[in-house]
């Protein structure tokens, strides 16, 4: 006997503004059970510590995921000078302390060796593998991992403001797997002091903003599946940055089994002006979208087939 599938068919994104200490998987859970939701995933964890911007995905959108992953990401964060911690935020112990307060135009001095493709080294207590392990749990276990330096995209750094002498509020865009927590102490390290994240507000991931979030308490006010479904976005939202390509209703139906379509006649000329070889593209076919397909050699192959 076939075991019976838990919860409903909804498919598109909750742009959810995670509240400040829940982890990212809870936020998923809470939302997928709010809306009865049969499968459900998140584009980009966020530390529970930090608020703002978590994409849920849901049913079919959990397939458009790494699109959203590979989005730019806008972060405001607060660096506390004088405080390093082995977590490198403020959840950690204190490894070292120092005197140094540096002032606006010290630390104005400094952004721009961070913009750009910058070499940077991920905190120990990530969910980085090595050799199979977790390096968080290596970290706990006190291994002291030695973690390999990566390549990062820092688009975008500025400092907002200066509360106080301790704490220093930046805003940066960044690309994948930038970590904000290692960018605020080699900030502080480059001033010759030393400092954690004391706060950290994600207010974009890829299209997805703060005009589209919906706090966790506003979608259980919404206590009917139906009105909170209001807040879905569509499963295309995340493919923005992709081009659509018109298909027809036997086109759709090809690419549903899995089979490519030829696009080689004169009459597709048009619709394949803007796309080269190799490019992927989202073929829709009435306003629905069928799938993520990639064209090459004069005809479109499925890739990612959407079942909506």
């Amino acid at each position: 006997m076939a075991r019976k599938r838990k919860g409903q068919p909804v498919h598109g994104w909750i742009i959810l503004d995670k509240p400040e200490d829940m982890t990212s998987t809870a936020a998923v859970g809470a939302v997928k059970r709010h809306l009865d939701a049969a499968k459900a995933g998140h584009a980009g964890t966020l530390d529970p510590f930090a608020t703002g911007i978590l994409p849920i995905a849901l049913g079919e959108a959990t397939k458009t995921v790494s699109y959203v992953v590979d989005g730019v990401k806008r972060y405001l964060f607060t660096i506390r000078w004088g405080v390093a911690t082995d977590t490198e935020d403020r959840d950690g112990a204190v490894t070292a302390e120092s005197d140094g307060r540096p002032d606006r135009a010290a630390i104005e001095a400094v952004l721009d060796r961070f913009i750009g493709e910058i070499e940077q080294i991920p905190p120990a207590y990530s969910a980085i593998k090595l050799d199979g392990k977790r390096a968080y749990n290596l970290a706990r276990e006190g291994k002291a991992p030695e973690m390999p330096p990566r390549m990062v995209t820092i688009n975008e750094l500025r400092l907002l403001e200066m509360p106080d002498t301790d704490h220093a509020v930046l805003e940066a865009v960044c690309g994948k797997g930038t970590y904000i927590r290692a960018l605020a102490r080699d900030i502080a390290l480059a001033l010759g002091t030393v400092g954690h994240l004391s706060a950290l507000r994600r207010t974009q991931v890829g299209p997805f903003d703060e005009k589209s979030a919906i706090s966790l308490d506003e979608l259980r006010e919404n206590m009917h599946v139906s009105a909170a479904c209001e807040y879905l976005l569509p499963v295309e939202t995340a493919l923005d940055d992709i081009p659509a390509l018109a298909v027809t209703d036997i086109e759709a139906g090809s690419l549903r089994n899995g089979q490519a379509v030829s696009l080689l006649r004169k009459a597709d000329l048009d619709r394949i002006a803007d796309l080269e070889s190799g490019d992927t593209a989202l073929a829709m076919a009435n306003g629905k979208a069928v799938a993520l397909v990639r064209y090459t050699a004069g005809e479109i192959q499925p890739v990612r087939v959407l079942n909506l």
